[in-house]
């Protein structure tokens, strides 16, 4: 009796298996040590990768992003984003804290007025990239 042909994860039904099909490891293990080498040169140490998750654990927070999202346009008092966001001004005051802390956002005084803005292009830059990147076409 003749064994049945084994299936392979890289060969469905005669044909090669989808990228969606094959597991996320090297179906052979090799190393190309050049490849790590260079990558290991040119990698960000440790403390930095872990402020950089920092910021984007910032980042991570709906509020957050729709009170930076406001800024981009104009500088806004607590007052304006709250009416903007149709949120209540402790939970906004609550938030700019954040952000300021985490130097996402500057504050300008004037009079009784607190006037928050994003706190440089940076920034900017970083949201509408995310905009972009969730919003292009494939």
């Amino acid at each position: 009796m003749e064994q049945p042909k084994k299936i392979t994860i890289v060969e469905k039904h005669g044909k090669p298996a989808s990228d969606d099909e094959l597991p996320d490891v090297c179906q052979v293990r090799e190393s190309h040590e050049d490849y790590v080498g260079l990558v290991r040169e040119d990698m960000y140490d440790i403390d930095t990768i872990y402020d950089l998750a920092e910021l984007f654990k910032i980042f991570g927070d709906s509020t957050r992003l729709r009170i930076m999202s406001a800024l981009l346009h104009h500088e806004l008092c607590v007052c304006d984003i709250s009416d903007a966001l149709e949120m209540n001004q402790s939970a906004i005051s609550h938030q700019l804290r954040v952000l300021r802390t985490a130097g996402l956002i500057k504050v300008r005084r004037c009079g009784k007025s607190a006037f928050y803005s994003l706190d440089d292009d940076h920034v900017k830059k970083i949201i509408e990239l995310g905009f972009e990147h969730i919003t292009e076409k494939d």
